[in-house]
């Protein structure tokens, strides 16, 4: 018997924030994407778009580590490969994606 009429006092109520509820419930859902935004997403476009601008502006003669650890200087391009002296007279091929670093000039020797 109580329940039924606590119930029922608050129907009303709730009928009549109907726009503003739905905003106030699907507030803290939007704040968290808007955080994770700020702090995950956009960062790593950054990351990406400066190594794609790396990748790009690699020439015969840089210095480079990919992402495997290898460290050699740039021999030939390609239109997706990267030619990589290691060693005197050992030419290594890999994906121009694969090169994670650029070292500055006379690193290796």
């Amino acid at each position: 018997m109580f329940i039924s009429n606590a119930f029922a006092q608050t129907a009303p109520a709730a009928a009549e924030g109907g726009l503003m509820g739905s905003l106030t419930g699907m507030l803290p859902l939007v704040l968290m994407f808007v955080v994770l935004y700020f702090i995950m997403i956009r960062p790593q476009m950054k990351r990406q778009k400066e190594h794609r601008a790396m990748i790009d502006a690699l020439a015969k003669g840089d210095e480079i580590v990919t992402s495997g650890g290898i460290l050699g200087k740039v021999s030939r391009l390609g239109e997706g490969f990267v030619h990589i002296e290691i060693a005197e007279g050992v030419e290594v091929q890999i994906q121009r994606a694969a090169v994670a670093q650029v070292l500055p000039k006379g690193t290796l020797k």
